[in-house]
């Protein structure tokens, strides 16, 4: 094979079998225990967010910018938030907003979930084509370690748009979509390499930002209606949980 049919296949393999991964989780456990598993899913993010992805921006780019371009991402998605609610609700009084609201948050923090999940699969594809472009070997190494990072983050981006309303066909469709990313972002670097990989920092930063903002502005407050003791332990397991899987996958694959 050529490298840049590794590049594809690899490509499309990787974002296929993350979202099937995600998928075979959701219909074992049932949509019924998805808003018990958002726990996990606000580790898995965090996880991703602090113990991966924030290090390897930091890794090639300058802290301050950085933790600059994390403000920014937080803030922009606050902003987008406000757009998708508009959306539903053209007055003060909102079903969004009151007590008696349905379970789920009308796409807010699934379609928050898919652009900065679009942000990461991009980033991704130019690490794919840079491994390959040195050699095959580092290609299939780098390939290989990628997925199984994306992996735990895929099930709890699933579990999120579920928990916000999406079908299971949706979300499946939608990650799917999103997973794309990853080969639009080998093909350009495969082809123009050395633009793409001054972007990588900030593309890396506007990911944590999303996976940031959601776990904390959208999906925590969701937790603190339940106060009784086992609840609250369930969850800080379950959030630990999704932390551990990150750092696990991280811990085996290697640097």
């Amino acid at each position: 094979m050529s490298t840049l049919s590794w590049i594809i296949a690899v490509s499309l393999a990787g974002g296929a079998l993350s979202v099937a991964a995600a998928a075979a989780l959701s219909l074992s456990v049932g949509v019924h225990r998805v808003n018990i598993l958002i726990s996990y899913a606000i580790g898995a993010l965090l996880g991703a967010a602090f113990l991966e992805i924030l290090p390897h921006a930091l890794e090639h780019g300058d802290p301050h910018k950085m933790a600059a371009t994390v403000l920014f991402g937080i803030m922009v998605f606050f902003v987008l938030e406000k757009l998708v609610l508009w959306r539903h609700c053209h007055h003060d009084h909102c079903e969004a907003h009151e007590a008696h609201a349905p379970a789920h948050d009308h796409g807010r923090s699934g379609l928050l979930i898919l652009v900065g999940d679009t942000f990461h699969n991009f980033v991704d594809g130019i690490l794919i084509a840079a491994a390959f472009l040195e050699n095959t070997e580092l290609g299939i190494v780098t390939a290989l370690a990628i997925i199984a990072h994306e992996i735990p983050q895929e099930v709890g981006d699933y579990l999120i748009l579920l928990h916000s309303g999406y079908s299971r066909l949706k979300a499946l469709a939608f990650n799917l979509l999103s997973s794309l990313a990853t080969l639009a972002g080998a093909m350009l670097a495969y082809f123009a390499l050395s633009e793409l990989t001054e972007w990588i920092p900030t593309l890396l930063g506007l990911a944590a930002a999303s996976m940031i903002y959601v776990a904390v502005a959208d999906l925590i407050p969701g937790l603190h209606k339940r106060t009784e003791l086992k609840a609250t332990l369930q969850q800080v397991l379950l959030i630990g949980s999704g932390i551990a899987s990150i750092a696990l996958v991280r811990a085996l694959v290697g640097e």
